[in-house]
């Protein structure tokens, strides 16, 4: 069982710590960060989340506000409470969490937390069908990707994005001035995005064909693509690709 973890905390360290610790938990698998609860909550609606791993005291709205917030969703995830502070663990339970861990994080505490998400995920699972944490994402169309940006998870416009490109088998996006990391792989970008946008020209390239300012022909049936950033970045057509746009494009 994989639970898809997303954690909240407006100290960067603290969320350093908190997915270093939670790297011990096979059965935990973190695929997004937020600073704020308004950040969290633009990502809970956005992904299905098993498991929320919540500070409370934060700028804005604040943990408890945000849990009270998430208990109006349909597909609303689990909520663990992490904090330095003792005086809210009565508040945080009318909010319907399952747990509240105090700072520093014990990591024996942290199993038992984990142990109830478990447990709660299996037993609310119908008959016969696969835990949530068990099932596949459902595709989700609303033209946002999360991406990571100086220690935070920021949801970039489909439209924003340049192109897409692996770099060491890290995946990135590059908007019109910034390269930003991103934890899918290059073909669950290419599912998630507009098929009638974006085109993979290579193996290691997705790029917004509304972004492609010239077609350049380059060796043996190949091109370069140069697209509309700050840098007029060049991005590789390869010889099998160009022959599928170049039917769709008409060149």
């Amino acid at each position: 069982m994989k639970l898809r973890a997303l954690i909240v905390d407006d100290e960067y360290p603290a969320r350093q710590e908190m997915r270093f610790v939670l790297g011990h938990f096979p059965e935990i698998e973190v695929v997004g960060e937020a600073a704020n609860a308004e950040e969290a909550l633009a990502l809970i609606k956005a992904l299905d989340y098993s498991v929320l791993f919540l500070d409370v005291a934060m700028p804005g709205m604040n943990g408890l506000e945000l849990g009270a917030a998430i208990r109006e969703l349909k597909n609303r995830p689990y909520v663990v409470f992490v904090t330095a502070y003792d005086e809210y663990a009565l508040k945080a339970f009318e909010v319907d969490a399952i747990d509240y861990i105090m700072k520093p994080i014990d990591e024996a505490r942290l199993r038992m937390a984990i142990n109830k998400v478990i447990r709660a995920t299996q037993e609310a699972a119908p008959s016969g069908e696969p835990a949530a944490a068990d099932a596949p994402v459902r595709p989700i169309r609303i033209d946002r990707i999360p991406a990571e940006q100086q220690g935070k998870t920021i949801l970039v416009n489909e439209s924003d994005i340049v192109y897409a490109f692996t770099e060491k088998d890290t995946v990135y996006v590059q908007t019109y001035d910034e390269k930003l990391l991103t934890r899918f792989t290059l073909k669950e970008l290419e599912n998630r995005l507009d098929p009638n946008v974006f085109f993979r020209t290579h193996r290691c390239c997705l790029v917004n064909l509304r972004k492609v300012e010239e077609i350049i022909p380059f060796f043996n049936g190949t091109y370069t693509l140069i697209v509309d950033d700050r840098q007029r970045s060049e991005v590789p057509l390869s010889r099998a690709q160009a022959k599928i746009l170049r039917r769709v494009l008409g060149f």
